[in-house]
């Protein structure tokens, strides 16, 4: 009897395959990440700065400490120095735990933030670039756990490589004003407020490569049937049922090939609901985690369908590039990016089409945003969570580990865009290209409209609908960058809004209204609702410091836009709205934005000093720190 063990020395035996070689992509080069290093050191100070994380020394005219304010400037528990949005730039130092300290010139910007000059960053003389460097140099100044900084130092450094990709592909605004929505994101930097903001921890380097935006690869995606006693489906009305959506989604030939491959495993199509998987998710989390419900035929593989999708900023959003007309799809994918798991919570995934139906009921019984604001709200119309059998129901766990299988189906934008509209991201107007020109200007100048009357126009197609929501409805959407789509007439003339995400970033206010009587029970059980003091902070963090305090600065430089006239212009959309509906007069009082000061959220302070790495069972939020003064306040 042979020896299975020991290969047959009668039979030819094959060799090895010959190992591949290490690759190293040809960004990651020293010119390369010495530029990304320097802008990521830069962003790094002033985001620290702004939230306390540290507290740069101003310097006197002539060497020396300025005088500081009582309790030290931008101490949560101190009181903050008054800044217009027009401050000069001024030299600070850092101190650094040997003793020693970094100097570096920065602007103080309208909510007492920096804006650092990455190349006047100096330390003993001379010019410091190296971010990672500067945590090892500040740890116990950033009050860093050996945890949190271990992880945190990879995290910097994915970040770092990304960059690097981003700058070797990176084209003029020229050029970028000219890309569709779909590849114009793949070319977007990230998160302006977050230093991580493309960590992606749980990725490889191949991984990386292959599934993040700026890779800019369109994919087939697998699909998987799973059988209904896992698998749950929810749809709006015109996508009532799983066969509704599907006829919409696949061809005649997929839909056959899937009940095809169920049949001849013995399995009756009819019990199983059909959802694409990103590849990833599968390989890493599903295959692993619900090895029993594969090996039971509970879950099972499909052949793919023939469309190409494309992975969006959010990394798990494939915008379908094969056939625009068809759904977005967002996938649970269990990376930790930014500040979150990115994975679907089963129940809200559940809830998704729910919520889609009440805020479009909302918008198409108010002929202001029907018919006046024209706001495009990309639903999302259908959706299959996959509960795992032992983690959804075990209340302690990780919240992570209740996110794991799922699909939601998201309403496609081009579909909704009129004749010569093209759409971008809000996001792609804090985008600055090699040569150093700003998107923004990009766009101005293709206008052909004077600075201000160009941003009138971004400011009256963002606001209103906004506004109309806020104080009509007591609901606030997250218009942050990513969330919120700038739609150009065929002059590239900002002319409406389109929103996305609602079932993880509608909130409504905890103060009963009437106009929340006809919510349905599922919709309120979702939605997360916070007191009108708080409801206000979406619109500020999301799209005031989020966004316009970025834009703000690049209008100054490159538009001669003062920053007060900046803001001057945001205030007026506001009391113009306000003006328009006299009748709201209290809910302007209850959700008050020109309030003289705002509660400081921290976005970074929660990897750093709250959070971290650690795994809880429910998600984490961002942080508040003390206030910063509102430049939308009145003046006095």
């Amino acid at each position: 009897m042979p020896n299975l063990l020991v290969p047959d020395d009668s039979e030819e035996r094959e060799e090895p395959p010959t190992p591949p070689e290490p690759y190293a992509p040809p960004e990651l080069n020293r010119e390369a990440w010495g530029r990304a290093a320097r802008r990521l050191l830069a962003k790094t100070l002033g985001a620290f700065a702004y939230e306390g994380i540290i507290e740069p020394v101003a310097q006197r005219v002539g060497g020396g400490e300025a005088p500081r304010p009582e309790g030290g400037r931008g101490r949560a528990d101190g009181p903050e120095q008054e800044h217009g949005p027009e401050q000069g730039p001024s030299t600070y130092t850092q101190p650094l735990d040997d003793g020693s300290a970094l100097s570096f010139r920065a602007r103080r910007g309208a909510y007492d933030d920096w804006l650092v000059d990455a190349d006047s960053i100096s330390h003993r003389g001379q010019p410091f670039t190296d971010p990672l460097a500067f945590l090892v140099r500040a740890r116990r100044t950033l009050g860093l756990d050996g945890a949190t900084f271990g992880h945190l130092v990879g995290e910097l450094t994915a970040t770092l490589a990304a960059d690097t990709r981003l700058d070797h592909t990176a084209l003029p605004a020229a050029r970028l004003a000219e890309l569709g929505y779909a590849d114009l994101e793949g070319h977007q930097t990230g998160h302006p407020w977050l230093v991580l903001n493309k960590g992606r921890v749980g990725f490889s380097a191949v991984d990386t490569a292959r599934w993040a935006p700026e890779a800019r690869r369109p994919t087939r995606l697998p699909w998987i049937a799973v059988r209904t006693d896992l698998a749950r489906y929810r749809g709006v009305d015109a996508l009532a049922t799983p066969d509704r959506l599907y006829a919409r989604e696949l061809d005649p030939a997929v839909r056959e090939g899937f009940a095809a491959a169920l049949r001849a495993r013995g399995l009756a199509p009819e019990d199983y609901l059909y959802l694409p998987v990103h590849p990833w998710q599968w390989d890493e989390v599903v295959l692993p985690l619900f090895a029993p419900a594969v090996a039971d035929g509970a879950i099972v593989p499909l052949p793919g369908d023939a469309d190409l999708r494309l992975p969006q900023q959010s990394i798990r959003t494939f915008l379908n590039t094969s056939r625009p007309d068809r759904h977005t799809v967002k996938l649970p994918l269990s990376i930790l990016n930014t500040l979150v798991w990115r994975g679907l919570p089963t129940e809200r995934t559940l809830a998704a089409p729910a919520v889609t139906a009440w805020v479009h009921a909302l918008r198409d019984a108010d002929p202001f945003l029907r018919d006046e604001c024209g706001v495009i709200l990309l639903g999302e119309v259908a959706s299959v969570a996959v509960e795992h059998p032992l983690y959804d129901h075990l209340a302690e766990v990780p919240y992570q580990y209740k996110e794991l299988l799922g699909a939601i189906w998201r309403e496609p934008l081009q579909t909704q865009l009129a004749a010569g509209e093209r759409a971008r991201t809000l996001a792609s107007l804090l985008h600055t290209d090699p040569q150093g020109r700003a998107f923004t200007a990009e766009l101005v100048a293709r206008s052909g409209l004077p600075p201000q009357v160009w941003l009138r126009r971004l400011f009256g197609a963002l606001l209103p609908p906004l506004l109309r929501f806020l104080y009509r409805y007591g609901t606030v959407f997250s218009p942050h960058g990513e969330n919120a789509i700038v739609v150009f007439d065929d002059h590239d003339v900002p002319v409406r809004l389109a929103i996305k995400d609602f079932v993880d970033d509608v909130n409504i206010s905890a103060e009963s209204l009437p106009e929340h009587d006809s919510m349905p029970d599922d919709v309120r059980g979702v939605l997360l609702t916070e007191p009108p003091s708080f409801i206000t902070q979406f619109i500020h963090s999301g799209l005031f410091v989020g966004v316009f305090r970025y834009l703000a600065p690049l209008c100054e430089e490159q538009l001669d836009v003062p920053g007060s006239d900046f803001w001057a212009l945001v205030r007026d959309e506001i009391l113009r709205h306000q003006a328009r509906f006299p009748e709201l007069k209290e809910r302007y009082e209850t959700f008050d934005l020109l309030t003289p000061r705002i509660e400081r959220l921290c976005l970074n302070r929660n990897r750093l000093h709250l959070d971290g790495y650690r795994d809880r069972p429910e998600r984490p939020h961002a942080a508040v720190a003390g206030t910063v003064p509102n430049p939308l306040a009145p003046p006095t």
